[in-house]
């Protein structure tokens, strides 16, 4: 296996991109460029009712706006079905899952953490989740910003979900697969995704697969102080002149302003940043995006 750096920005196509998809696919990218190493793109299509027609094309289109030109093919989830049944018929094999008929109000009746209720039962695949019979739960993991950082007990242990009820393939078990698959060296990304790090490094171990570098990412608040999302319908990246956002994406990040930015292309600014990216200077803690910001976006077409 080559020990050259792969990095990768995985976006789920439920919206366009917004100021902290920004944020997640300029980190990733300039610690990938930073090392002289290869940026992938992977949209994360496997949730369909979650799916919004059109939006995995049009981030495709903002990431090229945004100069964030990624390298070889666009990996896509929803092609990736045959890997998926063939990881989940390899835990099968090696007696490493089990069906559970458990609901979910069974489960926070109980607290919120499944507590292995169907584990002996030995249920068929009819009407029931597949779960990950966990051997080795990963209680810790270092993250290349915030050092160790150590999980919910409760929730490290739990035997978690792979295959859902409803025949979608749980994220935890597609995401691990694919960057498996590409080959990913570090997975950096949003410190939304810090909670579910310990299952995606149990199952790696599982598999007897190598574990990638993790590095999470401060999250950009709304004015509520809740996560910038689509789900709280944050507004999409504005359509025109990319460089003042992608400075004040730097500036969230801790970064140097590129030096006179404004007389230079869009190529140069982010040759500038790669030169100057710097993981000591990123913010640990999540902030509100700045009033510039809103500016942006509300002088922005969408």
């Amino acid at each position: 296996m080559s020990l050259s750096y792969i990095g990768r920005f995985a976006p789920s196509p439920s919206g366009e991109l917004h100021f902290g998809s920004l944020i997640a696919a300029l980190g990733s990218y300039l610690q990938a460029r930073a090392r002289q190493g290869q940026w992938l793109v992977r949209i994360e299509d496997i949730d369909p009712p979650r799916e919004v027609p059109g939006a995995a094309e049009q981030i495709l289109r903002q990431l090229e706006h945004y100069g964030l030109h990624w390298d070889g093919d666009v990996l896509w989830q929803s092609q990736r079905h045959e890997a998926y049944r063939e990881a989940l018929e390899w835990l099968r094999q090696h007696q490493q899952s089990y069906y559970c008929r458990c609901s979910r109000s069974r489960i926070q009746q109980i607290g919120g953490h499944y507590d292995g209720h169907c584990r002996t039962l030995q249920l068929g695949a009819e009407n029931a989740a597949l779960r990950l019979r966990q051997h080795a739960p990963v209680s810790h993991f270092s993250d290349g910003l915030r050092g160790e950082i150590v999980a919910d007990a409760a929730l490290a242990a739990e035997d978690f979900i792979i295959h859902r009820r409803d025949g979608l393939f749980a994220y935890n078990l597609a995401v691990v697969v694919d960057d498996h698959f590409q080959g990913v060296t570090e997975i950096v990304r949003g410190a939304d995704l810090i909670e579910p790090t310990v299952r995606q490094i149990a199952l790696y171990q599982q598999f007897g697969w190598l574990v990638p570098a993790y590095l999470h990412l401060p999250l950009v608040l709304n004015h509520d102080g809740d996560k910038l999302s689509k789900q709280n319908h944050a507004p999409a990246l504005p359509q025109g002149d990319a460089r003042p956002l992608l400075v004040r994406a730097l500036q969230f990040l801790g970064q140097d302003e590129p030096i006179g930015w404004q007389d230079d292309s869009l190529e140069a600014l982010l040759k500038q940043a790669i030169q100057q990216w710097n993981l000591t200077k990123i913010p640990r803690n999540d902030a509100a995006g700045s009033d510039a910001v809103t500016s942006a976006f509300s002088n922005g077409s969408h």
